[in-house]
């Protein structure tokens, strides 16, 4: 990985580092509740194959720009505090791992256009299984 200036090379990793937590946790949570409340293996099992997608070579190059202090946004808005049900729980994390896997596909483009295509990958199938496992 690499960009023309260390510091916004630091930013960069941060920014990567920040969504590929934000799209792996938000599809687990996905995943789990597919798996164990609504025991749906095919769902569940894609997934989990879209998770192990979603890892990078250089993960441990992230971890020193990881900046958790200084995260002016870090603190939880009342609206994330709150779901009516498991499937409000499904869609904010359906839709947090879609943005997140976007900001991945555009950030990769400076750095890896092929991992990027992975995160577009990503979303576009994050999508039809929304479809799929809310409309049902």
């Amino acid at each position: 990985m690499k960009i023309n200036k260390d510091m916004e090379q630091s930013k960069l990793f941060r920014l990567i580092d920040a969504n590929l937590n934000r799209l792996k946790e938000g599809i687990r949570v996905i995943e789990d509740i597919n798996r164990y409340l609504y025991d749906n293996k095919e769902v569940a099992s894609k997934l989990k194959s879209l998770r192990h997608l979603a890892k990078i070579e250089n993960y441990l190059d992230l971890l020193p720009h990881r900046d958790i202090q200084n995260d002016v946004l870090k603190e939880s808005v009342k609206s994330e505090m709150e779901r009516e049900n498991i499937g409000g729980i499904l869609l904010a994390n359906y839709k947090r791992s879609q943005e997140a896997a976007r900001v991945l596909e555009e950030s990769f483009k400076l750095i890896d256009p092929e991992k990027s295509e992975d995160f577009k990958k990503i979303r576009y199938q994050l999508y039809s299984l929304e479809q799929t496992n809310l409309t049902v």
